[in-house]
């Protein structure tokens, strides 16, 4: 049996299924194409099946990142799909800070606390309240992913061609994309290069984490990280040592991936002593209860800087989404610290 993939996801079903993916899913990821096919799988359990070579395409075992075309075959293994309930209601209609925008793109300033699309135990993102709030586009994709605690530049395709283009330009590293972090401790300024391998695993609970591991590691995925100090700062003189060398100073980096693994900026950073505040997987946790005491309640990462080839165009693109106020208002807080501020104090 064949299933053509359109407007909606397959019934619940208990047996081997067959899909054929549509013109409308050529050029996706197979992980994204099967996460929106089996809506109410867990992403866990995709990630799962996909690594097992349960899901075979085209008769071959295939990877997450592989990417399927019209008219491919994908073979999925036995999955219980949740019925919707009758009651779910959908995403609330959302609009974002537009940084830019024409017929073929979109790209937004994402806030900090809104994941970039649905699942694992999120009911909805940007990208379902784009939908939402423009029930005439025709398309609407997300084009790469921020994690959720993250902010900044987003870039969603209105069109199908769009989309393939600027995900071959992220997968052939043709994009340039830079980040400003705020780091505990007194950043190396020799130290702009990490060059560490990561490798992706899930916890006893089915958490995503990261890990650096040895060069030589055959489940380490090259990971490409530039670093570069642009300014230095008191960090009001927060109690304890903490992972960064030292609870008085920190460091604000400008970031520039090469590679884009997941959690790559966190764990590269957190690996060489130097966490980025707030970050409450790999960060340094007594460090930040005293930083949310200062007034930081979020992780300090921005996707500052993005440079592309226009799909259609050609045309370099250079956008830039300012710091969120929250965290420009910290910032500003610690440049202009009057004193020292005692341990009690906090």
């Amino acid at each position: 049996m064949k299933l053509i993939i359109g407007g909606g996801p397959p019934p619940a079903s208990a047996g081997v299924r067959f899909l054929t993916v549509g013109e409308e899913s050529a050029g996706q990821r197979l992980d994204n194409f099967l996460i929106r096919t089996l809506k109410g799988v867990p992403k866990t359990h995709v990630y799962r099946i996909i690594r097992s070579g349960e899901v075979r395409v085209n008769k071959g075992r295939a990877a997450a990142d592989d990417r399927v075309a019209a008219g491919d075959v994908v073979r999925l293994p036995p999955v219980r799909v949740a019925e919707t309930a009758a009651d779910a209601r959908p995403a609330p209609a959302r609009e974002f800070p537009v940084l830019f925008e024409d017929e073929h793109l979109l790209a937004i300033d994402k806030p900090a606390g809104t994941a970039v699309h649905g699942g694992s135990g999120v009911s909805f993102g940007v990208i379902e309240q784009l939908r939402q709030a423009r029930p005439d586009a025709k398309l609407l994709e997300l084009v790469h992913r921020l994690d959720r605690e993250t902010s900044g530049i987003l870039l969603v395709a209105k069109k199908r061609s769009a989309l393939t283009k600027l995900q071959d330009q992220f997968r052939d590293r043709e994009t340039g994309k830079t980040y400003l972090a705020l780091v505990t401790g007194a950043w190396p300024a020799k130290l702009k290069v990490i060059d560490q391998p990561l490798h992706k695993y899930l916890q006893a609970d089915g958490e995503r984490r990261v890990k650096v591991v040895a060069k030589d590691d055959p489940d380490g995925m090259r990971s490409i990280t530039l670093v570069k100090v642009q300014e230095r700062l008191p960090l009001l003189h927060l109690p304890g040592e903490g992972r960064g060398g030292g609870g008085s100073e920190a460091s604000l980096l400008e970031v520039t991936i090469k590679t884009g693994r997941t959690h790559q900026i966190r764990v590269h950073l957190a690996a060489q002593g130097h966490p980025i505040a707030g970050d409450d997987k790999y960060g340094d946790f007594e460090m930040n209860k005293a930083l949310q005491k200062a007034g930081l309640k979020r992780m300090f990462l921005h996707a500052w800087r993005l440079q592309f080839d226009h799909p259609a165009s050609g045309e370099r693109i250079a956008l830039q989404a300012p710091l969120p106020p929250e965290l420009q208002k910290f910032v500003d807080h610690a440049r202009h610290a009057p004193a020292p501020v005692r341990p009690d104090r906090l």
